[in-house]
């Protein structure tokens, strides 16, 4: 059901979707798809609370959201098995990520109480920081938990209200985040639906600020409407994320380093490595050891704990996989281990590893969004970076080399955040900017995201 305002209800639905169990195929749920005149009572709702709501000082929404936070926290057994059950995260994986996410709250918190204070110029002048008001969120089906906490913790600290939609194929987790929550009355809206749905969110005149996750085209959309009515937009977009593998780096170290981050929930992950460069002298062993751990993958029911990767999240992303990594293969790609549909019910596709790949190969320039790791051999370091500047993406990218020259030249890769022998690591108070076809905006974390999400105001007083 929607919130709106202070009332769970499935309003004036469009029509009804069914939410599928890409484990087992069949209905867990059926979501109303939001009409127009719920998006209008919806954005209604948030416009009547962001009148008092901004007007709070910095400490007393951090109470709201630190409260908020505690209860997300106590809640996250519900919140993992949603995930499991309507998009395939293996409860291990939903774990670990989300329980670093609830600590936003009262992170963000924080940092609004010190970006709010601003001092004083002569006269009394001030440089302000004001909310947008209303602001649209949109997040994405692969983790609708985790990147839900970290927008709403941020659009809220900074003094604004939230109408916030779900993708359709994870509006479950969506419904219990929002129970959890129990912010008051208008301060976080809740809309489910399609495209549709988002679209009239989007377009609503009321609407200050637009934050979006999701695909380049979806993006694109959104980034024209926001500019027809000259409104500030965040975009992360895809990413088609690549890996240099250096001369001299433990081959087995940078093998096991690349698979988790390639195959971590399936690899639907728009920050996780799809291409890799590794240099000639360590190919054969890295080949060697990443066949190995993509092997020792256990494909299974999301809820076992066993279970380290689930299904993809439905049949049509599965045909976007099969259908590159096919491609491919026809075109003189090898699969050292993968690269078939399995037999029987779920969405699965097994962990794939390719060679032999060239640059004009769909799987080396689309974003594939699945299990599939594409590794190309080179001679040089600057060959490597050549080859990973080669995309129309550049949200992220991983650098790993022991060589301090190159360490020191990890931030000519084009991408909003590089990481050198790591990946997912993040410094305090550091942001990132999607590069090139992969979004606009700063996002992350620290007062370089509330200012993304806040409007400067100079206020200057002048002696009469």
């Amino acid at each position: 059901m929607h919130l709106l305002g202070d009332e769970w209800s499935v309003g004036q639905p469009l029509e009804y979707l069914s939410v599928l169990n890409p484990f087992t195929g069949e209905p867990v749920a059926q979501m109303p798809v939001a009409s127009q005149a719920d998006v209008s009572a919806a954005v209604g709702a948030a416009g009547e609370a962001a009148i008092w709501w901004s007007k709070l000082v910095p400490a007393e929404r951090g109470k709201y959201l630190c409260d908020a936070g505690e209860r997300v926290g106590a809640g996250l057994d519900d919140l993992f098995r949603l995930e499991a059950l309507e998009m395939g995260k293996p409860v291990s994986a939903a774990r670990d990520w989300a329980l670093g996410s609830v600590t936003a709250f009262a992170e963000m918190a924080k940092v609004a109480e010190d970006f709010f204070r601003q001092p004083l110029g002569p006269s009394g002048s001030a440089q302000l920081r004001v909310p947008y008001g209303v602001a649209g969120l949109i997040v994405p089906w692969n983790f609708p938990v985790m990147m839900a906490i970290g927008q709403l913790a941020g659009l809220l600290a900074a003094g604004n209200t939230v109408v916030y939609k779900p993708s359709e194929r994870s509006p479950m987790s969506a419904v219990r985040l929002v129970e959890l929550m129990a912010l008051p009355t208008g301060v976080v809206n809740l809309l489910l639906g399609d495209g549709r749905t988002g679209a009239e969110l989007v377009r609503d005149k009321r609407v200050g600020v637009v934050s979006f996750t999701g695909s380049v085209a979806a993006g694109r959309d959104v980034g024209a409407s926001c500019g027809k009515l000259l409104r500030p937009a965040l975009l992360e977009l895809g990413g088609k994320d690549p890996v240099i593998v250096d001369a001299g780096v433990d081959p087995t170290w940078a093998a096991e380093l690349v698979a988790r981050a390639g195959l971590l929930n399936s690899g639907q992950i728009c920050v996780s490595p799809e291409r890799v460069y590794v240099h000639r002298d360590i190919a054969a062993p890295f080949l060697d050891a990443l066949v190995e751990a993509a092997e020792s993958e256990v494909l299974g029911d999301p809820l076992d704990p066993a279970t380290t990767l689930g299904p993809l999240v439905d049949e049509r992303q599965r045909t976007v996989v099969a259908s590159q990594v096919a491609e491919a293969l026809a075109a003189g790609a090898r699969a050292l281990t993968g690269g078939e549909v399995p037999a029987g019910p779920g969405t699965f596709y097994p962990p794939t590893v390719l060679v032999d790949v060239t640059a004009d190969m769909r799987v080396m320039r689309e974003e594939t969004f699945g299990p599939v790791i594409a590794v190309q051999v080179v001679d040089t370091f600057d060959d490597a970076i050549s080859a990973a500047n080669t995309t129309e993406y550049g949200l992220a990218a991983i650098v790993l080399t022991e060589d301090p020259d190159h360490i020191a030249r990890a931030g000519e890769v084009h991408a909003g955040i590089v990481w050198v022998n790591g990946w997912q690591a993040y410094a305090e108070g550091m942001v990132y900017e999607p590069a090139k076809a992969s979004g606009l905006g700063r996002t992350g974390g620290g007062v370089d995201f509330l200012s993304s999400l806040t409007q400067a105001r100079a206020v200057v007083v002048s002696s009469p």
